[in-house]
């Protein structure tokens, strides 16, 4: 119903394009290659999510309880990206996070370079599902050298954005990616991991001699899934995709701008990529509550932890994406609009809290035959079949 009548603010999910769209569509036969880039870099896919692409990381350069560490889970990480949850450590590997600045909202490298020194890990993660900033890949880099560290990035929401050198390239410095395509590259559900091969300047990679992909994971690499995967990155290379992904940046600063002017916090006070990350500590109001109210109304956001959050399960942020409705043609100036219909959204939040009390249990009782909600969700529906009416119209 959102893509039709509503505001798709997720930054987890976008909108295929009509090539990505035909190529789903085509019935080819899966067949199961198993040859491998000769270059200096070779790609593995899996037809899993991201998920399984990490496992297969994990499993792959490391041992038994070797040491990890990534971005702490309320500093905006994904939960695969070494947060240490309950009992996992005892099995697998032994993991330590490193924390953004609490007064800037970004990395504070000295103490991520110092716990590094501390901690000495086997493996340093950099990438984030909810890090507005571009990341120093070249430090990270440096960090992982000092301290023996294989370098992983995953830029699972980025991807399109560095595939259109809109965002730092972590390939670089990196000696594994991975991403999933079906996010900013507008592609089809899978995972890619990337790492280096050959010999390059004194140092031997033989990392497709240990990969567990095949058969551990996946017996085998599907065409068909491949296929299409392939078309996406393809256009990933056109002008077109190019001047989408700068449109993507610019709709997210036009909406992160309109969101300041009306008072509110953003974490590190803006955006260098397509993502949001709101900070409603000040208003007293959790993403739980935010993100339902949205929803009711047409507007998809998704609630998320920031620093200080004891719990991810009660956040205290919001994070938006700009990306699958830049890929409808919406512009800054319907961004600064959406602003405003998420500066009504946080009202009604506020109005009703105050009304029933901060418990989601009494919270749902002031959702029920709400006359401002059923007035902001005309108001979303009307503003975006309008829209979607006239992109039809100045097409050819």
């Amino acid at each position: 119903m959102k893509k039709s009548c509503g505001i798709e603010l997720s930054p987890y999910d976008n909108v295929t394009s009509f090539p990505v769209d035909e190529a789903l569509g085509y019935a080819s036969p899966i067949r199961t290659p198993m040859a491998c880039p000769a270059n200096a870099a070779a790609m593995a896919v899996t037809t899993l999510l991201r998920s399984a692409a990490k496992v297969a990381v994990y499993t792959t350069f490391l041992e038994p309880y070797s040491r990890i560490m990534g971005l702490n889970l309320p500093s905006g990480v994904h939960v695969t990206r070494g947060y240490d949850t309950s009992g996992i450590k005892k099995i697998y590997f032994k993991s330590i996070p490193f924390d953004i600045n609490p007064s800037t909202g970004e990395i504070d490298y000295d103490k991520l370079e110092e716990k590094a020194f501390s901690f000495c890990p086997h493996l340093i993660i950099c990438g984030s599902s909810a890090y507005p900033r571009d990341w120093d890949y070249a430090r990270f880099c440096s960090i992982a050298n000092k301290c023996g560290a294989l370098l992983l990035c995953d830029m699972a929401d980025v991807s399109g954005l560095i595939a259109a050198q809109e965002a730092a390239n972590p390939f670089e410095h990196c000696e594994i990616v991975t991403t999933p395509p079906y996010k900013s590259l507008t592609g089809p559900t899978a995972g890619m991991i990337f790492y280096r091969k050959g010999q390059p300047e004194d140092a031997i990679y033989n990392f497709e001699d240990k990969t567990v992909i095949s058969p551990s994971l996946l017996s085998g690499p599907h065409n068909s899934q491949v296929g299409v995967l392939a078309v996406a990155l393809q256009q990933a290379r056109s002008l077109e995709f190019k001047a989408y992904a700068k449109q993507v940046k610019a709709n997210a600063v036009a909406l992160g701008n309109y969101l300041l002017s009306k008072g509110y916090k953003l974490l590190t006070g803006g955006t260098d990529n397509h993502l949001i990350l709101w900070d409603l500590r000040p208003l007293g109001l959790t993403g739980n509550m935010v993100e339902k109210l949205c929803n009711l109304c047409g507007i998809t956001v998704k609630k998320k932890a920031v620093l200080g959050d004891s719990s991810a399960k009660a956040p205290r942020g919001v994070l938006i994406g700009t990306h699958a409705m830049t890929c409808m043609d919406f512009m800054e100036k319907d961004f600064e609009q959406i602003g405003e219909f998420l500066h009504r959204a946080v009202t009604i939040t506020s109005t009703i809290q105050k009304q029933h009390g901060k418990l989601m249990k009494d919270f749902d009782k002031g959702l029920d035959n709400n006359e401002d909600i059923e007035a902001l969700k005309v108001h979303v529906q009307k503003f975006s079949v309008l829209h979607r009416h006239a992109q039809f119209l100045s097409r050819p």
